[in-house]
Order: C-alpha cells, then structure tokens, then sequence
C-alpha cells in the first residue's frame, strides 16, 4: 500500500512537472514571437486563475445541486454517518457533510476544496447493493480525495490547461493577423521562420497534450484514492470487491452528466469503450485498479 501511494504521487508529480515545461516552452515562443515576452504569459496565467476562481471555490455547490444531491440527516441512516465520522477520524481530518442521491444506479463522488469545506455524496443504489466492507472501502476512497486534496490538483490543472488554450488562441490570431515579429531586425530571419514553424506546432500539439496531460494526472489520483482509501480501511479486497460489483451493473446514473462524470468513483456514463475513450477518460480501467488493489 504505501508503494502504491508512494508511485502515484510521484507520478502526478511528474505529471504537473511536464505541465509547466510545456507551458514554459509555449509562453517562451509566444513572446519571441508576437514580441510581448513574459507578459503575454503572466496575462494568460491572470486570466485562466481568474476563469478558475468560480470553479475553485463554488464547484462543490455546483456539483451537489446538478446531481440533486440531498442532504442526508444522522436519523435517516445513522450507519452511514458513523462510518464517515470513523474514517474522517482514521484519517486525520474534519468529517465531511454527507449527501443522498435518489438514484438506483451504484455510485459516490467527493466535492470540496480543503477537508474543511467538503461533502461525500453517495447514491441510494450504492446503499443497496454493496455490504458493509465494500461500502467501507467507497467511503475510504472518497474520504482520500479529500484528504490528499484532489479538488486543488484538479484545479490547478485547469488553470495550466486554460492558460496553454489561451496562448495557443493569441499565437494563432497572431499569426493569421500578421502581428508576430521580433524586436530585433537582426532575429527576424531565420529566426522568425523557425518561431513560426515552432509556434504551429504548438498552437495545434499543445491544448490536446494539455488536455491529455489533465486526464492522466485525474487517472493517476484515482488510483492514489485506491491505495489511501485501502490504507485507512487495511483492507483493499473490500474496495476492489465494491468496484467489481460497481463495474457489473449496467444502469447509468440518470443525474450524471460529461460535466460532473469525473467526479464519481467510476464512470457513470455507460458503454463509453475503446482506445480513444481510454485515452480520453478521467477514469483509469476498473480492472487495472482492482489488480492493483489485490495486488497490495
């Protein structure tokens, strides 16, 4: 367990690392190019964490409302409530508001910036139909969301992803307006032709690297919530137990949406296969998670 937790973390690590490199490389071009130097990256970076802010600090409001979560009291399910309040204590944070989702379909997400502003919203499916060691290890999952604080992960992501689209945008309308130049006459040969050349590439390589690059660091941190949430229950079969059971049923979840599907410990959207898919998913395979599990 602390291997797995120790693997994942650096490879998300490595993951925001390659983030900003690129970023750095296309804000380097962009102001040899348009002649704006680090400005124009400073601006981009203003803009995409000023697009963000909304997101940072109401996206656990939003989420809970769009997928008509309710609040659930300690007199409706009393089990429930203890079993959150146990693991917060076991790991080491405030206990999170707990959400009911009037939904037959077998899910759960967790929402919120910092362990003092989240809540773990779980369907009535997932109440039915997994045992107590398998709802556990849901729990534990969620509750390492919050704990590892994987709403600010997600976040950041963003914002390097909105600021890499922003300056791919400004270099291209540069580029078709004719405003890219250097400042110096000397640079405006070869150089120009190569910034130009390099600066295409970029501004068609660079938002799907970004992109490609938000959804691996949002695959790694699923399974680094696998080996935490196994590490606060001691027990990784009751977890790869709930996900085989969750992976087994066919009914979607009716509230859930592109929007909000990230969130939810498995993809609630079904029948979503193949390569393409995989490459384009928040979620790591369920298989490759289970083996990881067991193998623990």
């Amino acid at each position: 367990m602390y291997e797995q937790i120790s693997r994942n973390l650096w490879r998300s690590r490595l993951l925001i690392l390659c983030f900003i490199l690129i970023l750095a490389v296309i804000g380097y071009i962009f102001g040899a190019f348009t002649g704006f130097g680090w400005f124009g990256l400073v601006m981009a970076l203003v803009i995409a964490g000023a697009m963000s802010f909304f997101s940072y600090y109401y996206s656990d409001e939003v989420a809970l409302a769009v997928s008509r979560a309710r609040p659930l009291t300690k007199e409706e399910n009393p089990y429930l409530f203890n079993l959150i309040e146990g693991l917060a204590l076991a790991a080491g944070i405030k206990a999170p508001k707990a959400y009911i989702i009037d939904d037959t379909a077998p899910n759960a997400f967790a929402t919120g910036r910092d362990p003092e502003h989240s809540a773990i919203a779980v369907t009535t499916g997932l109440l039915q139909k997994l045992n107590r060691s398998e709802l556990e290890g849901v729990i534990a999952h969620e509750m390492s969301h919050i704990r590892n604080y994987d709403i600010r992960i997600a976040t950041i992501a963003v914002v390097l992803v909105g600021t890499i689209v922003l300056l791919s945008d400004w270099m291209m309308r540069s580029m078709w307006f004719g405003r890219g130049r250097s400042r110096n006459n000397r640079d405006s040969g070869n150089l120009q032709g190569i910034l130009m050349i390099m600066g295409l590439i970029l501004m068609i390589l660079a938002p799907l690297i970004a992109q490609l690059l938000q959804l691996a660091v949002s695959r790694k941190r699923e399974f680094l919530a696998d080996a935490s949430g196994a590490l606060l229950t001691r027990y990784p079969e009751g977890l790869a137990s709930a996900l085989e059971k969750l992976e087994q049923d066919t009914e979607p979840l009716e509230v859930a949406n592109k929007a909000t599907a990230h969130l939810y410990i498995v993809n609630p959207l079904k029948g979503h296969s193949g390569f393409v898919n995989k490459l384009f998913s928040t979620h790591p395979p369920v298989e490759e998670r289970i083996k990881a599990l067991r193998a623990m």
